[in-house]
């Protein structure tokens, strides 16, 4: 076995199949690419145990990370985040087989290491040593902190709203900080003037490059090997860009297509916050792709996405697995946040928050089954968000 199987990127609208051994962003059409590896190769070549031999982080999956040389490998050893189980918050919500993966043990406090972990390493791959990018915080720390792990430079532009905590990392690795008073598409607007002007940075902006989704991708193969190689009923996701959702389907589609799993796919749940959905008005409408939300505000500031490049992949996703969309307020989620807190002792982010206020909803409607075993990602560490809690 090779230690990748990377075949080709592919475009998921056009069909556009790309080299994947070149410095490369999206699709000529626009859309995202999607990489994609020799399943056959894998499966002839892996097994289950051998992977279980490994070491505990993201990378015992290597063969399915677009990674081709190990000594490229930028890693703070970032991966296998538990799989907790939530029998005391289950119960008082109706849903017994409650299980959080928790994301807020990882490097950076947040999900956004696994992207940034496989991001950077292919970037430095092929050549790249520049990277730039927009970002509500956590992605641009997780980059960042990556980024100066591989030597190479960091240019990130921030809403003046985002994390001071956040902030503050991107600082202290040595990244070029700018302040935006705006939204996230403002911070992206500018980052796209400055690279006009500067010479060999790779605008690593949400699925504008594809290796970011493999990174996220993982915290769908762990839950699967976490039970047993077995699909859960319903995986909740907090959707602002939607690129741990799509890479969560994309493995776990993968997995299936390996033997590795069987039976039907869980049922995909896109939680957004009702200050910020399109989404959620998408899925409502019918929509393949969702409209620019105006005055998006919501407390939980990863998910303030007024128009994400991979909706229609999100959509698409939620479509495939007869999953939903829905939208919580953010009275909910910070009283999901501080109840969690007092009858599991787990200080979740506020993101990761809005998939228990879903799962109060969800249950209530009937849609969640009592019996149903769910997984509802906490995508960081609450610890980085002190001003959702009062004194």
């Amino acid at each position: 076995m090779r230690f990748s199987a990377l075949r080709q990127l592919e475009c998921p609208k056009c069909g556009l199949v790309h080299d994947p051994d070149q410095v490369i962003g999206l699709c000529d059409c626009g859309s995202p690419l999607l990489a994609r590896y020799d399943l056959d190769e894998v499966r002839a070549g892996l097994t289950k145990a051998e992977v279980a031999s490994r070491a505990p982080d993201l990378w015992r999956y290597h063969e399915l990370l677009p990674v081709r040389d190990p000594a490229n490998v930028i890693s703070l050893g970032e991966g296998m985040t538990p799989l907790l189980a939530l029998p005391a918050y289950g119960r008082e919500l109706g849903v017994p087989n409650l299980l959080m993966k928790d994301e807020g043990l990882i490097p950076t406090g947040t999900f956004k290491a696994r992207g940034a972990a496989v991001g950077v390493s292919r970037a430095y791959e092929v050549g790249v040593r520049k990277i730039a990018m927009p970002t509500n915080g956590n992605a641009g720390s997780a980059w960042a902190t990556f980024a100066a792990r591989a030597g190479m430079e960091a240019l990130i532009a921030m809403p003046i709203a985002a994390p001071e905590i956040c902030r503050r990392e991107v600082t202290i690795v040595g990244a070029e900080l700018k302040l935006i008073d705006g939204l996230i598409g403002d911070a992206g607007a500018w980052i796209r003037e400055q690279l006009a002007t500067r010479d060999g940075y790779l605008d690593v902006s949400t699925l504008k490059e594809p290796y970011r989704i493999e990174g996220k991708k993982t915290m769908g193969l762990e839950i699967a090997e976490q039970l047993g190689w077995k699909m859960p009923d319903v995986i909740l996701y907090p959707t602002g860009g939607g690129v741990g959702l799509i890479g969560i389907w994309k493995a776990l589609a993968e997995l299936a297509a390996l033997g590795w799993v069987d039976g039907p796919m869980p049922r995909l749940v896109a939680v957004q916050a009702t200050g910020c959905a399109p989404i959620v008005t998408a899925w409502e409408k019918g929509l393949p792709e969702s409209e620019p939300w105006a005055d998006a505000k919501t407390v939980a500031f990863g998910i303030t996405v007024p128009k994400a490049l991979g909706d229609f992949l999100v959509l698409q996703a939620i479509a495939e697995t007869d999953g939903c969309a829905i939208a919580v307020d953010d009275e909910e989620i910070l009283a999901a946040q501080r109840r969690c807190a007092e009858v599991e002792g787990a200080f979740v982010c506020p993101e990761g928050a809005a998939n228990f206020a879903a799962v109060r909803q969800l249950r209530a409607s009937g849609w969640i089954k009592a019996d149903d075993q769910v997984v509802a990602l906490n995508t960081g560490t609450g610890l980085k968000y002190p001003e959702t809690v009062p004194l």
